[in-house]
C-alpha cells in the first residue's frame, strides 16, 4: 500500500468511527485513541478532566512508543475493520 493510500484508508476509517452512534467498549476506544494520536503525530498530553482517564488514556500512548505513524495507521485501520466484521 502506497503512503498516499494508506491515508486515504485511515481517513476512511477515521469517518467510519465518527458516523458510528453506538457507545464503544473501552478497551476499544483507548486502542484507537493511542494509535490514533500515534498516527498522526499527536503528542499533546491526554486532556480529560477525570485522572483516572489520564491514566489509561497515557498508558495506552506508553504502549504504542515503539511503532511508527504509518504502522499506528494501519493498526488503527485493522482495529476498526475487525470490529465492524465481527460485531454482527
Amino acid at each position: 500500500m502506497t503512503s498516499k493510500e494508506l491515508e486515504k484508508a485511515f481517513q476512511e476509517a477515521v469517518a467510519q468511527i465518527n458516523r458510528h452512534k453506538e457507545p464503544f467498549p473501552a478497551d476499544f476506544l483507548l486502542r484507537l485513541y493511542a494509535y490514533y494520536k500515534r498516527a498522526t503525530n499527536d503528542y499533546g498530553r491526554p486532556s480529560s478532566k477525570k485522572q483516572i482517564i489520564n491514566a489509561f488514556k497515557t498508558n495506552a500512548l506508553f504502549q504504542t512508543k515503539n511503532i511508527s505513524a504509518d504502522e499506528a495507521k494501519e493498526r488503527y485501520i485493522e482495529l476498526v475493520n475487525n470490529y465492524f466484521l465481527y460485531r454482527k
